[in-house]
């Protein structure tokens, strides 16, 4: 049956591991991501899940006008939006246009207002150039494409000239010229004179056009939700000048028309003949009334055309853009952006693939020296463990992840771990049945097998020495850790679900694979590795030379512990004072050292740069250059090296301008250079996730004492919870000392290696309760040292089985993973250490307060029960009354 279930998930992964592609995180794919949070609106609109789901469909809108394909828009939590954008390589127009809130309304222009004021006017909006250069709203004019309705006197028209040429595809350069901020237009002539509102109570709002001419605007007329299309388009006549057609729809339709009517009343030239489109309290287009619509006419056809001789291609479909786009419900604040380079990402994934496979390689070799055959056929269960959590990955539709890769491959080291408990015990259960079997033959037994019939078992069992079977002790060894595994993998899931809930962006993708490379680790071990294992122990040969299957006898190491019955026990107090002594120093690293906080908790902006030109900067060089651009903050902006001779700069609060100057003068100085990633976090944001990182985790420790205080003795959780606090604070304060930077991906290290720690403590634990149960005569610390002696080796094993992934991670991961490699081998290696001497220490002093029953005296208790239960039903006759 288990050979059925292992095929047929390794057949469904096969097929979703060939058929499906990954879906790559844009940390891989090359691309921008912008994460957005809703506010609430001057109106009183609450920043709600409903409305940030109508910003999320304005927002596709805008986007997929924009061009940008396999562009995706998701709400996160209550009021965040995540706009991902492969391939768009230079974010910051982009981000513009998306982030526009676009409150768009169209309003009378009642007269002029005192000179004065600042506005930002749309690229090529000459709402008040000079005679003949002036914006225009007309009725469409008569086309083949578009015939107009008769009653030009009226203005009705038909449908406004088709979009041509602005679908093609846009480069980048013309993506950026597209979306230039709503920068003011050029050669533009002095401000306009003009009356002054005849009542000054009906203006609204004053707003200066695109040459500074404050226009005193009335009451919204038409709000924007009642453009029902806009397109930029060819004039209809020549197909020279680019033009604007816009179309209302309900009662947008007969507002326009009143609209355009009232305004037709002014003479030619007097500003109040103009209709003001204003975006986001700025006004984009102030066209005046075509001297054909007549007074009280208006235009009565729901459209419009919009036109200016400086229109181009970019101006005009950026115009459309925002004028069909609409308002958004609420307005929105960018409070995180990561640009990266394609070829960041492809080297991140072919670093980590070949990290995989060599650490699968030396993990293989590594176990199958250690434990022979079953050691080899762990491994091929491990290769197949690797295809089944890709498949599930893939299937499941998992973003995969720069962080997600090395929770990927780190899983793949840890996979080995249930098949080092089960071996172990495997290895124990063969020496007890070769124990017995020694001594029955010692007193005179004959030597019997489990395939002699003659009488029952007891019988059997009474008149033979039946020798040592390897497939028994396979299956007794696995039922015997079967309840370390369950523990220690339930501690790593608790350690990835607080990642994954806790934590944003990326590093999320970890949480993400290493809960999943948990959940099929066990199945790797307790199901296909044990179809493997007990096809082979049922040999012929192997049955015959039981030496080949790597279980017959206890591992070097371990007898010569056993033997030596070294009392690390004795040296606790010692321990524990040590162990203070670094908690000391870790705690006084940051009055000492400056914490080198990530961009992630402290908000701000990174940019990577790699030089591409002949010439090479130094740090120093590169520091002052930046030091010398003036821009806020530039002499505080951290320079340094980042993989093999790129350039990191970190600053604070960075304006995309500044980040173009320091780009420049990077170029300028070396001969080009290339932005391969960019992230900025905005102070709301790095708050934010500071906290939850704090919170993070805070919860880890809590969570992994009350699962153990209940699987074990309340003892048990809180030198648990204790040591893994200490082990916490070692690897933080020495990173605090070295520099290193307190990011993201280092939380995510820090909570993999509490989640990978408490496995340690968790094997001695259940090692200590299983020998407790069977010795009520020693000490508690005669049997924490025997525990810690027997679990040693597996300890080491499946630490080892870590090093040899990490260490691939750290030379061939790149500066991306370094440091997080780092942070897993300093926490992994000094995990060992805090479980011998501070966490079973610790217990060993708290049983004076534990009043928990022991394990023996529980084991009695049961067996009473059972007694008891088993008496009652055989003193019950079955009458019923």
């Amino acid at each position: 049956m288990r050979a059925l279930v292992s095929l047929l998930v390794i057949a469904v992964a096969f097929g979703a591991a060939w058929f499906i592609p990954p879906r790559l995180g844009l940390d891989l794919s090359g691309g921008t991501q912008i994460v957005l949070e809703t506010q609430d609106g001057p109106d009183g609109t609450p920043a709600s899940a409903e409305n940030t789901d109508q910003v999320v469909e304005v927002l596709r809108q805008r986007i997929d006008r924009l061009g940008v394909a396999e562009a995706t828009m998701s709400r996160s939590g209550e009021n965040r939006i995540i706009v991902e954008l492969p391939g768009v390589q230079d974010p910051a127009e982009a981000a513009q246009i998306v982030g526009q809130t676009a409150q768009l309304s169209f309003h009378p222009v009642l007269g002029v207002g005192q000179a004065g004021g600042q506005g930002v006017q749309a690229p090529g909006d000459f709402a008040n150039a000079p005679e003949g250069e002036a914006d225009e709203a007309r009725a469409p004019q008569d086309t083949e494409e578009a015939p107009a309705e008769e009653g030009a006197e009226d203005g009705e028209g038909g449908e406004g000239a088709e979009g041509g040429e602005g679908d093609t595809e846009m480069t980048d350069e013309e993506l950026q010229e597209l979306l230039s901020g709503m920068g003011g237009g050029q050669g533009q002539q002095p401000g306009q004179t003009g009356p002054s509102a005849e009542n000054p109570e009906d203006v609204v709002v004053t707003l200066p056009d695109s040459d500074g001419t404050n226009l005193q605007l009335g009451e919204t007329a038409i709000k924007g939700d009642r453009v029902s299309s806009a397109d930029a388009a060819l004039d209809s006549v020549n197909r020279a000048q680019w033009t604007v057609n816009v179309s209302f729809r309900g009662e947008g339709r007969d507002q326009w028309r009143q609209l355009t009517a009232d305004a037709a009343c002014y003479p030619q030239g007097d500003p109040r003949r103009r209709v003001a489109i204003v975006l986001d309290n700025q006004i984009i287009s102030a066209p005046e009334v075509n001297p054909e619509i007549g007074c009280e006419v208006g235009m009565s056809g729901g459209q419009t055309t919009i036109t200016s001789p400086t229109f181009t291609r970019e101006s005009a479909n950026e115009l459309a853009v925002l004028i069909e786009g609409g308002s958004l419900p609420l307005p929105v604040t960018e409070v995180q952006r990561q640009t990266v380079g394609p070829t960041l990402g492809a080297e991140a994934i072919q670093a980590s693939a070949i990290a995989a496979v060599l650490g699968i390689a030396f993990t293989a070799l590594y176990i199958t020296l250690v434990y022979r055959l079953v050691g080899f056929l762990a491994s091929l269960a491990l290769a197949f463990y690797t295809l089944i959590a890709y498949g599930a990955l893939v299937a499941l539709g998992a973003t995969l992840t720069l962080p997600g890769l090395a929770g990927f491959v780190l899983a793949i080291g840890m996979a080995i771990d249930a098949n080092v408990l089960i071996f172990e015990r495997a290895r124990e259960e063969y020496q007890r049945q070769q124990a017995v079997y020694q001594a029955n033959r010692a007193s005179g037994m004959k030597e019997g097998d489990d395939g002699d019939k003659t009488g029952g078992a007891l019988a059997r069992r009474r008149r033979r020495a039946v020798p040592p079977s390897l497939e028994k002790s396979f299956v007794e060894g696995t039922g015997k850790a079967w309840s370390a595994v369950l523990d220690t993998n339930v501690t790593t899931l608790i350690a990835a679900g607080l990642l994954f809930f806790l934590a944003s962006g990326t590093v999320q993708g970890f949480g993400v694979t290493l809960s999943i490379g948990t959940i099929v680790s066990m199945f790797s071990a307790l199901v296909i590795a044990r179809v493997f294992v007990e096809w082979a122990v049922r040999r012929a040969v192997i049955r015959k030379h039981p030496a080949i299957s790597g279980l017959d006898r206890i591992g070097p190491v371990r007898t010569w512990l056993v033997e030596k019955s070294p009392d690390i026990m004795k040296h606790r107090a010692k321990a524990l004072i040590v162990a203070g002594v670094l908690v000391v120093a870790a705690l006084a690293a940051p009055f000492v050292q400056n914490v080198n906080l990530g961009v992630e908790f402290t908000g701000g902006r990174v940019l990577e740069y790699e030089i591409t030109g002949d010439q090479q900067v130094s740090v120093d060089e590169a520091r002052a250059l930046v030091s010398g651009l003036g821009f806020p903050g530039s002499d505080t902006a951290v320079v340094q090296e980042a993989g093999d001779g790129d350039i990191s700069v970190r600053t604070g609060q960075l304006s995309d301008t500044d980040a173009a100057s320091i780009t420049d003068a990077l170029a300028e100085e070396t001969g080009g250079v290339e932005v391969v990633s960019d992230e900025l976090i905005g102070p709301s944001m790095g708050d934010e996730l500071r906290n939850r990182a704090l919170i993070a985790l805070g919860a880890a420790l809590a969570l992994q004492m009350i699962y153990l205080a209940w699987r074990f003795r309340w003892s048990f959780g809180v030198s648990t919870m204790l040591s893994l606090a200490f082990n916490m604070l070692l690897v933080i304060g020495l990173f605090i000392w070295l520099g290193k930077p307190i990011d993201g991906v280092f939380l995510a290290a820090i909570l993999s290696v509490i989640g990978f720690t408490v496995n340690d403590t968790v094997v001695v634990f259940d090692r200590v309760r299983d020998e407790w149960a069977r010795d009520d005569k020693s000490s508690f610390t005669e049997i924490a040292n025997r525990a810690i002696i027997n679990t040693l080796p597996r300890t080491v094993n499946t630490t080892v089985g870590g090093w040899i992934i990490l260490g691939f991670l750290t030379f061939l991961g790149g500066s991306s993973l370094q440091d997080f490699s780092i942070a897993m081998l300093i926490g992994l290696t000094t995990g060992v250490a805090s479980t011998v001497f501070v966490a079973v220490p610790l217990a060993a002093w708290l049983q004076q307060w534990d009043r928990t029953p022991p394990p023996h005296v529980i084991k009695e208790r049961k067996a009473k029960q059972r007694v008891a239960a088993k008496a009652a039903r055989e003193a019950d006759d079955g009458a019923v009354v």
